[in-house]
């Protein structure tokens, strides 16, 4: 049975890692709520300065922000961006002057308070918007080979405190004497290098997942020195301390702990072991919560302790699951009395995390529409119902630790040495357990013909055969195990002893496989534990997916955004005829500048601003994305130099192409045209 279970382990890990792959960089936590100049609107004047809004705090760097021309050159003055206050969410970075007319591009790419990687881009026009060559890098922050190899190092630096603590915490509250398992012993010490390692390469990875995707960049010093400045920085480096910490309990747990057989020096050892535990674990809890989504928002003071319980529930049922598991097939059989202890630690920490789960969906949903229609909020729910089914497969885990005592000769049922008559102490050797009768009659005998083969002839003892000489008689074969001394072979004692060691292994599994309680309850722990291990998967994207209320708040930004937008559109059209007094400006209003019914004015002046009385002009638009157009509009005159007309219905929203067809005399005519956005 124990050969079969790391391949299902094996492939359900597979499965929560191709989950956390395919979620690729999904972690933009701090969204773009507002810029100004707007996104796809068309300016006058070139700006002094683009200021970029976001939905919370933000680090940024000399490059967090970029603006290019449309040849693709910067034109930013590369400064380190300005603060405008907002709380660290609003940021500015100065034009240079002269700047010509065209589409410009704003790159940004910014660290939100979470730790997590922000990058995007969106152009703006001066003048007209024009065709444009900058090239904005495709990998957008925190993808690529990097982004892939930081998602893993965060999968199993959960998965490693989940274990290490819910290992640790397994056996010094429900299993002590395994402390002496050999197993047990392992999957802690191997939890503590897992975390270990996963920490090491986050922080090496932190710098180039954060900036410039690049995997050369994992080993420049000049990099990592920055990471250390930041808040993530200090929670890995602080992380890689409280592992210092947990390395000498460990060693004191599975060393001196174990050891230990005075009740009074064990209790102490006990006591001493649980606080100290208690305070690395929640020191390690807080590693993430002062790091992640915890640590910005809403009620971040109260978040963060919630968070660490959250953890540390998550540690002691999940991690001690995994103990269990490895318990019931790599170590000796389990006392019942362990079992029902573990379940009502798996109880508790239900109940917490319950409670806790709760205020945290509150917190990062916080609406029913955020919930359903958001993606965070829809892994949410996919987490919920996966917790749910954890939760009624740990009910039939119960029903079978309950059914172990009910059993009669319940190999588990606890004997003179805490355990079965047949389940030896883990403390001592395996050689110590007898195999069955009949195996130790046959060992015996070969042991005995092993001993007196020297000197025999025709397979009896050459001392008896002296004795027939003498007397004549046969001597009776109980005779014949009074063995003379002979000088014993090492090598086949050594032999003999390997093949009692086996007999006496394979009896014990026999024994233990052969009790259907048991059985029952190692595949249900075995389910139970596949089931954890995509919860875990799914609870790691989580960290990295917007949360459901950001991702609300960013959209209602942005459609105040775009309300802002919807304003009146004013253009202004420089012309030339090329005749006398050919030339001028028409001031182009369309208003309310949406879909649907519009008004149309236009103004004449000469260059001295003056109204400019011309015998015609004329109006048309065109949207070239849709093929519509051109739609002309009849114009009346108003007065000098002002006309006008009302009901253009402009029947969608876009970029549309304004041509204004304005003559000065019966053969000096010229067409303009700029584009705007309308709707």
């Amino acid at each position: 049975m124990a050969a079969r279970l790391l391949p299902v382990l094996l492939a359900v890990l597979l499965a929560g890692l191709a989950v956390l792959a395919g979620a690729g960089s999904a972690g933009a936590h701090a969204a773009l709520t507002g810029s100004d100049p707007q996104q796809d609107s068309v300016v006058e004047q070139a700006p002094k300065e683009v200021s970029l809004t976001f939905s919370e705090q933000i680090a940024v760097d000399e490059d967090a922000i970029r603006v290019l021309d449309p040849a693709g050159n910067r034109v930013d003055t590369e400064e380190t961006p300005r603060s405008l206050g907002s709380g660290g969410a609003q940021y500015a970075v100065k034009l240079r002057a002269g700047l010509p007319d065209g589409t410009f591009t704003v790159a940004y790419q910014v660290v939100s308070a979470d730790s997590h990687p922000v990058a995007g881009a969106f152009t703006f026009s001066i003048g007209a918007p024009s065709e444009t060559s900058a090239a904005v890098p495709d990998q957008a922050s925190g993808g690529g080979a990097v982004g892939a190899l930081y998602g893993i190092a965060r999968y199993l630096s959960y998965a490693g405190f989940t274990l290490l603590v819910g290992g640790a915490a397994f056996v010094l509250a429900c299993w002590p004497r395994g402390a002496a398992v050999r197993p047990m012993q392992r999957l802690v010490a191997f939890s503590w290098v897992g975390l270990t390692a996963a920490t090491l390469a986050m922080l090496l990875l932190r710098g180039p997942y954060a900036g410039s995707g690049k995997l050369g960049d994992v080993f420049d010093l000049e990099v990592l020195g920055g990471v250390l400045e930041t808040k993530t920085g200090a929670a890995l480096v602080s992380r890689l301390l409280l592992l210092a910490a947990a390395a000498l309990f460990v060693a004191v747990l599975f060393g001196a702990y174990a050891r230990r057989e005075d009740p009074k020096e064990r209790r102490d050892l006990t006591f001493g072991l649980a606080i100290g535990g208690t305070v690395v674990a929640a020191g390690l809890a807080a590693t993430w919560a002062m790091s992640e989504h915890a640590s910005t928002g809403l009620q971040a003071g109260v978040a963060m302790p919630v968070d660490v319980l959250h953890l540390l529930a998550v540690a002691a049922w999940l991690g001690g699951l995994t103990a269990l598991l490895v318990a019931l097939y790599r170590g000796p059989a389990v006392e019942r009395a362990a079992v029902q202890r573990f379940s009502r630690v798996a109880f508790g920490s239900v109940v917490v995390l319950a409670l806790t789960g709760l205020y945290q969906s509150w917190r990062q949903v916080g609406s029913w529409s955020a919930l359903t229609g958001t993606s965070y909020g829809q892994l949410l729910l996919v987490k919920i119902g996966l917790v749910a089914l954890l939760v009624a497969v740990a009910g039939l885990s119960r029903r079978w630790t309950g059914r172990l005592g009910e059993a009669p000769g319940d190999a588990g049922s606890p004997g003179p040495e805490g355990e079965g008559a047949s389940a030896p102490d883990s403390a001592e050797p395996v050689t110590d357990s007898a195999p069955d009768a009949g195996d130790g009659e046959r060992t015996e005998a070969v042991v005995a013909a092993a001993e007196t083969s020297e000197g025999a002839e025709g397979g009896r003892p050459a001392a008896v055969q002296g004795a027939e000489a003498e007397t004549g008689t046969p001597v009776a074969e109980s005779a014949a195990t009074a063995r003379v001394p002979v000088q014993a072979d090492p090598a086949r004692e050594a032999q003999l002893r390997r093949q009692r060691e086996a007999a006496s292994a394979a009896t014990r599994k026999k024994r233990r496989d052969g009790d259907s309680e048991r059985s029952g309850l190692r595949r249900s722990v075995l389910l139970e534990a596949g089931i954890a291990v995509v919860v875990l998967a799914v609870t790691t994207v989580l960290t990295t997916t917007e949360p459901g209320r950001t991702e609300e708040e960013a959209a209602a930004g942005a459609s105040a955004s775009a309300a802002q937008q919807q304003g009146p559109v004013s253009l202004t059209v420089p012309f030339d005829t090329g005749g006398k007094d050919g030339k001028g400006t028409v001031l182009l209003d369309v208003d309310p500048g949406r879909s649907g019914d519009n008004a149309l004015h236009v103004y004449v002046q000469d260059p001295a601003e003056e109204p400019l009385d011309v015998p015609e002009v004329k109006v048309a638009l065109t949207l070239k994305a849709q093929e519509l157009g051109p739609l002309t509009a009849p114009l009346e005159r108003i007065s000098e130099g002002h006309w006008s007309t009302t009901g253009v219905q402009i029947p969608l929203a876009g970029s549309w192409t304004v041509a204004v067809t304005v003559r000065t005399s019966d053969i000096d005519q010229v067409t303009v045209s700029k584009n705007a956005r309308i709707g």
